[in-house]
């Protein structure tokens, strides 16, 4: 059995990668999220459903202070964590640099960057210790190319690949295996909460597209973790058909 924790696993990816990785019954899981609500639900659903072994963490990885003890509260029995998978992120605002709120940039840079600082740090040293591990970062298209109005969302997720191999040679000689997915258009709650609660706004995004769902994304995390040991998946960039990059689409009306 692998010990797995995902960040974010309320909504979108990091709860599609839940459903995922539960149906493969080889895995006991540490969901970790904001909303309790939603993370004793899914993990209640998750038993029920496979039979699987389910523990919830209730915090905001901004807080460096609640990540340290949500690690510390893991039971023994989910010692060590054989797999890391850093979901939790977001996108706030879509707007010119200079106009934009400062508000929206802490928000990302706190959530996208340092909450993965955070996790990854104290989860390593157990996997050093065992000599084994996966971390799985959840990027973007954004961190390959910027886009009109993305500029700080580019620049954190710019930063989760540069962290994401800066790690692979870090922990090269712990046998510890460091990859990436880094989605396109994916049709979650991700642009509700990017354009603040405005619907109208999210669903434009997609509009004339067909966009990539969170299982498709939870497909991509299953391949990598189910890859022999001596098999590291480095990086996985994932679009739509209809998208060439972070910017160029083909619409359809």
């Amino acid at each position: 059995m692998k010990n797995v924790l995902i960040t974010g696993a309320t909504s979108g990816f990091g709860e599609a990668i839940a459903r995922k990785l539960a149906g493969l019954k080889t895995c006991r899981l540490i969901l970790t999220g904001r909303r309790n609500e939603r993370l004793v639900s899914l993990s209640e659903e998750l038993k029920k459903q496979y039979g699987t072994e389910v523990i919830t963490l209730n915090f905001d990885v901004r807080d460096k202070t609640a990540c340290e003890k949500g690690v510390a509260a893991i039971p023994t029995a989910f010692h060590p964590v054989d797999i890391l998978v850093n979901n939790a992120g977001l996108a706030a605002g879509a707007m010119p640099f200079d106009q934009s709120d400062p508000d929206d940039f802490e928000r990302m840079i706190d959530t996208n960057i340092k909450g993965l600082i955070y996790m990854t740090q104290l989860i390593i040293p157990e996997m050093k210790e065992a000599g084994s591990g996966q971390i799985i970062n959840l990027s973007s298209v954004a961190g390959v190319d910027v886009y009109p109005n993305g500029n700080v969302y580019c620049a954190t997720k710019h930063a989760v690949n540069a962290l994401t191999k800066a790690l692979r040679i870090d922990l090269l000689p712990y046998g510890i295996r460091v990859g990436s997915v880094s989605p396109g258009a994916a049709e979650t709650e991700f642009s509700i909460v990017r354009y603040h609660g405005d619907t109208d706004k999210a669903k434009a995004v997609y509009k004339g597209i067909v966009p990539l769902s969170a299982d498709d994304i939870a497909d991509a995390v299953e391949f990598m973790v189910t890859r022999p040991p001596h098999v590291s998946i480095n990086d996985i960039l994932i679009t739509p058909t209809q998208q060439a990059n972070a910017y160029v689409f083909h619409r359809k009306e």
